[in-house]
């Protein structure tokens, strides 16, 4: 018995055991989409209106006000931005490093199972083609019996057969698009934390320049205008 009788023997089996890999595979991207779904949630903020919050909460020195009334927020622009001004009395620097961190770190929350999504939908047409050239197989093998229904059960196989492309697009389709969406949204969250962190920088390089402005000299003629005006 060579190696191509071990295979038909298990072309034989036909595309019912790819069908319910497919299924499976189907629960699992719905999982998946559903998990970044509840992740997503909150997780974006209307940046400008922050952005001015935040440069008005500098400029009145309301900067641990404006950390309490967002300590609890899961925006990530939100949450770049409050480590950012958490660690501003260190330095810009220090600032900048704190934001980079924060930043990776929801970055990696994003990425979380995205990986999952984006081999089921480069895979999975494969799985399913794969079943129904099983599926052709075992019909043609049933057509070599020369029984009175062969033609019926040839035509029977080849139609399951065909179910497993179809299944295998179905579930792959879905899936390559929640991962474009989800990609994408991931971009522009980041994007929103990247323009909050740089507002913030831009805040803290303010202040420094002011304080280290120098006091401007008062001029002889100056004060000899002061000088008359107190007389």
């Amino acid at each position: 018995m060579g190696l191509t009788d071990y295979f038909l023997d298990f072309a034989r089996l036909g595309a019912d055991w790819v069908m319910l890999l497919l299924i499976a595979l189907s629960i699992l991207s719905v999982g998946v989409m559903i998990d970044r779904l509840l992740w997503f949630r909150g997780r974006d903020i209307d940046t400008d209106t922050f952005a001015r919050e935040l440069r008005g909460a500098f400029d009145r020195d309301e900067l641990d006000r404006l950390i309490a009334k967002y300590k609890d927020s899961g925006a990530v622009p939100v949450r770049v931005a409050v480590r950012g001004v958490e660690e501003r009395g260190r330095g810009a620097l220090a600032a900048t490093e704190a934001m980079q961190a924060e930043r990776v770190r929801w970055r990696r929350a994003g990425d979380q199972n995205l990986i999952v999504l984006g081999t089921l939908g480069n895979n999975v047409p494969f799985v399913g083609l794969f079943g129904t050239v099983l599926g052709v197989i075992k019909a043609f093998d049933k057509l070599t019996g020369h029984s009175a229904d062969a033609e019926q059960l040839v035509v029977t196989e080849l139609a399951k057969a065909l179910t497993a492309t179809a299944v295998g697009l179905m579930v792959a389709i879905p899936a390559v698009v929640a991962f474009n969406y989800f990609s994408r949204r991931l971009r522009v969250t980041l994007a929103a934390a990247d323009e909050c962190a740089h507002a913030v920088l831009g805040a803290i390089y303010g202040r420094a320049a002011t304080a280290a402005a120098p006091v401007p000299a008062v001029t002889k003629d100056a004060k000899e205008v002061t000088d008359g005006g107190a007389t």
